[in-house]
């Protein structure tokens, strides 16, 4: 597969049958083939999206003594802001050459999550960006609800299975600022090749060129949404879970164009996350003597710990 399939969720939502199963049909085989789609008709408008990248592009231009006030220590980068070149791909030495901040679940009536997760950190200098960045949130939780529901249903799952796991879950949405490039990376890329830890990421039209996924030839694809589309695709908790019939599929966000070096690029991830309970066990459909189980028994929190760990995010 050479290029990202499109799909359009108003057929799921349709109570049209037909129309539902033609959706739930063509993103599974999408996510068993290549591991992303572009997802049309999600609950994201135009307006937020302009605001929310507005308030990000305030945010970023910040004086780094601004936003370095943001950094919390302790929790990993969970929540917050988190300075350029802290993180690093899965065994890559090099920090990525980005800049990002975390906005996490908003707990209603949970002590337990209340208690697990970081709080949301409020910036004091720009009075809309939290409140932009909650609605934002929202809509994006909203929509890979019904992603979730209709893979379910491509396992072969009753279709509300993943709403008990993903109700409250440990999600995040990551605006990220890649910043000019100001003289020759050693070895170090705006994002270097990498999975997801989460069960689907949804990913807002970034503003500039540069994501690229692997197809299982081993060739890199450009993956450019249109305006209103979302690109999407599965991550590690989900492939475990469903035994790799969906793929996690590796990509990167490479370095422009010299000629292009003095310009940012901003992009913006929704990392849906179950909650920490939530068993990663294969699913017993995607287990037979044709695909035989591949991964240890582990739950979302205790991988999400291990991979937190990998990325160099906490100790």
């Amino acid at each position: 597969m050479n290029h990202i399939p499109s799909v359009d969720l108003n057929d799921f939502l349709s109570g049209d049958e037909k129309r539902k199963q033609c959706f739930t049909s063509a993103i599974g085989n999408a996510y068993e083939n290549i591991g992303f789609v572009a997802l049309k008709g999600h609950f994201l408008d135009n307006k937020l999206v302009e605001q929310l990248y507005s308030q990000i592009k305030r945010f970023f231009d910040l004086p780094l003594e601004v936003k370095q006030q943001y950094e919390i220590p302790g929790i990993g980068g969970q929540r917050g802001y988190v300075s350029f070149g802290k993180e690093s791909a899965k065994g890559k030495k090099e920090g990525d050459l980005k800049e990002f901040w975390h906005f996490g679940q908003y707990i209603e009536n949970n002590p337990k999550l209340k208690n697990e997760y970081p709080d949301n950190v409020y910036v004091s200098e720009l009075p809309e960006f939290n409140e932009v960045g909650k609605k934002a949130y929202k809509m994006l939780e909203k929509t890979a609800k019904y992603v979730l529901r209709s893979l379910a249903l491509y396992l072969g799952l009753e279709e509300t299975y993943f709403d008990r796991y993903i109700n409250q879950g440990n999600s995040i949405l990551r605006p990220i600022h890649y910043p000019p490039i100001k003289k020759e990376p050693k070895n170090a890329v705006r994002a270097a090749a990498h999975g997801d830890i989460n069960l689907i990421t949804l990913l807002m039209g970034a503003h500039g060129k540069g994501l690229q996924v692997q197809n299982h030839q081993g060739e890199w694809i450009d993956a450019i949404a249109q305006p209103d589309e979302l690109m999407i695709n599965v991550g590690d908790m989900l492939s475990r879970h469903s035994n790799n019939k969906l793929k996690s599929t590796i990509h990167r966000v490479v370095n422009p164009p010299r000629e292009l070096w003095g310009t940012s690029r901003y992009s913006i991830p929704f990392f849906m996350h179950p909650i920490s309970d939530m068993k990663l066990d294969e699913l017993e459909g995607c287990l037979d003597d044709d695909h035989p189980k591949q991964f240890e028994n582990i739950t979302a929190g205790d991988f999400l710990d291990e991979r937190l760990r990998e990325l160099g995010l906490t100790k």
